[in-house]
């Protein structure tokens, strides 16, 4: 899609500071709009109103900026970006303040954007009240949730899928040694808060829930009043001593019924999923090794990775294992299969399946592991000449013909199986009576069918051309 917006703006980049926002009507759509999409494209982000110091400037705390696409009818009919208006915004464009309580004086309302009881709320981290937005992105109000919200709110609401309520850890600054649980119902007011007692202060960016459970994220990274003393914008660093650790509780339980399970110390902005496993809460998560320890003004500690986190309510162990070494963030998974056991889960299927045909309880992500975190490897068409790719095809006698890894004919794309694939080892573990690998036929099952599917549509192209 491409809108006809001119030199103004790049869609969903920042105006210039002297605009009160953009909007432009009609957008030209290159391709087609499939006339089902009704409704609007929302991003928050941070968006500095006045030109920040770039030697001090911590990208988490520019002003707040909501973009939009209004889709309807297989048309795009408008975009629009305008800033969240805190105090300072609204007076540099001679506006007068929004209503409403500034909880903790904190106005930088620049992370996320959620539609809650039929409203939109821009929303952040670390005590701040939502704003509420008009359907065209103006701000209305600093928000309370008509007056059921104690204190802040979270960047990160997590909803359930079956009941429609928002869970949520909220922190402050200003609430030292607690992490709030609050439930929000579907009508958009708050049903429950209480606090959970913990060791420090921690910064909480995110949650998660099972069916049954809520998950809470300890993690070392915390209240650094020395920096705060010192000038720091953003008083929040790595702390060695602290320890991480992730609780589990029931939804809607008590503040006594959180279990604490220990973790190797890092840091998890986004957790992929988490779901029920027999008596395990299994985790996927993007896992950052350090965060701001030696960068002070943004994430940059080394690559964030996939991991799992196996959390045993029966034993109190934790299992901790890498599902793959490329660096990712941002995870997401269909949200009908949040706090449910999702498809193509590491370590059962070959891959994390993607693309249209893999919609339902898919998860979008490039991650390709399986088998005890091993790599799935396609092999390129063997060049010209190279006499190690070479082999005797099978059941001839006549001259070598160039073939694939493993004689597979040239040009076929195989895949190098790890050893709890490979048929052979099955075969012998099966007559040995050691069953412990068996658990994987499923992964070769679904290879098998994967590569007679993708045989039958190639079969399919060429009788078509």
């Amino acid at each position: 899609m491409s809108g006809s917006l001119g030199h103004r703006c790049r869609l969903f980049g920042p105006p210039r500071r002297s605009t009160r926002g953009v909007t432009a009507h009609d957008l030209r759509v290159t391709g087609t709009i499939p006339s089902a999409l009704d409704g609007r494209y929302l991003r928050n982000g941070p968006n500095p109103f006045t030109p920040p110091d770039p030697s001090a400037y911590y990208w988490f705390l520019g002003d707040g900026m909501v973009h939009g696409i209004r889709l309807r009818d297989g048309k795009a009919e408008w975009y629009r970006n305008r800033w969240v208006r805190s105090t300072a915004i609204s007076e540099a464009l001679g506006e007068t303040p929004v209503p409403g309580r500034r909880n903790a004086g904190m106005e930088a309302v620049n992370t996320n954007v959620i539609g809650l009881a039929g409203r939109t709320f821009a929303i952040v981290e670390a005590g701040a009240n939502p704003v509420e937005l008009t359907d065209e992105l103006d701000s209305i109000r600093f928000s309370d949730f008509d007056g059921t919200l104690p204190n802040g709110f979270t960047a990160h609401p997590t909803r359930h899928p079956g009941t429609g309520r928002l869970h949520a850890a909220n922190y402050c600054w200003t609430r030292p040694n607690l992490i709030e649980y609050v439930t929000v119902g579907p009508d958009g007011r708050v049903e429950r808060a209480i606090d959970i007692e913990v060791p420090g202060n921690p910064m909480v960016h995110d949650c998660s829930i099972t069916e049954h459970h809520f998950v809470l994220y300890d993690l070392p990274v915390t209240f650094d009043v020395d920096a705060l003393m010192a000038g720091a914008t953003f008083p929040y660093a790595w702390n060695d001593t602290y320890g991480a650790r992730v609780g589990v509780m029931p939804l809607d339980g008590a503040a006594d019924e959180v279990r604490w399970f220990e973790v190797e110390p890092c840091y998890v902005f986004h957790p992929l999923n988490a779901y029920e496993d027999g008596t395990e809460v299994v985790l996927d998560v993007v896992r950052h090794p350090k965060m701001f320890d030696r960068n002070r003004l943004g994430p940059d500690e080394g690559a964030s990775t996939l991991w799992q986190w196996r959390l045993d309510t029966a034993t109190g162990t934790t299992t901790e294992r890498q599902l793959d070494d490329r660096a990712v963030e941002f995870p997401r998974v269909d949200e009908r299969m949040v706090g449910r056991r999702h498809r193509g889960r590491p370590g059962r299927r070959r891959r994390l399946r993607t693309g249209p045909h893999h919609r339902r309880g898919g998860v979008r992500s490039a991650c390709r592991r399986f088998a005890r975190g091993r790599r799935l490897v396609s092999h390129p068409r063997p060049r010209r000449g190279d006499r190690s790719q070479r082999a005797v095809h099978p059941g001839r006698t006549g001259p070598r013909r160039r073939a694939g890894r493993h004689g597979a004919p040239a040009g076929t794309r195989t895949r190098r199986l790890p050893r709890q694939l490979d048929p052979q080892h099955l075969r012998a573990v099966t007559k040995a009576g050691d069953l412990s690998d068996l658990e994987h036929l499923e992964d070769l099952v679904a290879i098998v069918v994967d590569d007679l599917h993708r045989d039958l549509a190639g079969a399919r192209n060429r009788e078509g051309s």
